[in-house]
């Protein structure tokens, strides 16, 4: 029988291909703004981003094209691109729907999650805290979207984990500057969080998920009102004088 009389029975299982470089290059440019060391606003020159990444000009200047689209970064004609500086209106936005998806992880992991999930919450937990402890502010913030994933992850709704894995690194971004703010609170919430979950409370989990999530959103917002993001200044293109003609 032909393949293409097989079509339509049943799916063929997917090959798993490397990342491409641009991929990969997309992913390093996004972890740099996450992380906070490309500010918003911020002059992106590809030569500088080649170089610091050890890779030729293509793929950065591909890597930006793609990365304009998805809202990471500004693209100016004539003057170049620029680390985007997330509006009011698109943080707000977007971590109202962090709340929902997230109060409804909570839930669904309070009836779902067993033992061995309970566990490997707690031992995140964990370890937020020793990274609170020491102020180890970028180790607090990659275990906090650990254990947010994972909680989602242990709702056992595919399609709910796929929504929150969309805008999980976005929230990252947007958690990173007042991770040092929320400090121990955060982690707090997150003990009385797992308590719920492993006793199989629903309503109490997703209480609690949705006052936490909140008190982020709280936090980013004030932090963006008291200290706003100036855009970075526009390189200036500055024209070569003119030889003087001779004769």
């Amino acid at each position: 029988m032909l393949l293409s009389d097989q079509a339509g029975r049943a799916a063929a299982p997917k090959i798993p291909r490397p990342a491409t470089l641009r991929e990969s290059v997309i992913e390093a440019i996004q972890e740099l703004i996450v992380s906070g060391q490309l500010k918003p606003g911020q002059h992106l020159v590809e030569s500088e981003l080649a170089e610091l990444l050890g890779v030729s000009r293509q793929p950065v200047r591909e890597a930006l094209q793609q990365l304009s689209g998805e809202g990471w970064v500004d693209l100016h004609p004539g003057q170049g691109a620029f680390v985007h500086i997330p509006t009011m209106e698109e943080a707000d936005q977007l971590l109202a729907v962090r709340a929902l998806l997230e109060t409804e992880s909570a839930r669904l992991a309070a009836r779902h999650a067993g033992e061995d999930g309970v566990a490997r919450l707690r031992a995140l937990c964990r370890r937020g805290i020793e990274a609170v402890q020491s102020d180890d502010v970028d180790g607090a913030v990659a275990t906090n979207s650990e254990l947010h994933a994972l909680v989602t992850e242990l709702s056992g709704n595919k399609v709910l984990s796929e929504l929150a894995s969309q805008v999980a690194r976005r929230v990252r971004w947007y958690h990173t500057p007042v991770a040092r703010q929320r400090g121990m609170a955060s982690w707090e919430e997150h003990t009385a969080l797992i308590d719920a979950i492993e006793r199989g409370d629903q309503e109490r989990a997703a209480h609690i998920m949705r006052e936490h999530t909140e008190h982020t959103r709280a936090s980013y917002m004030e932090q963006r009102e008291s200290e706003p993001v100036e855009p970075a200044p526009k390189p200036v293109r500055r024209r070569r004088p003119r030889t003087p003609a001779t004769g």
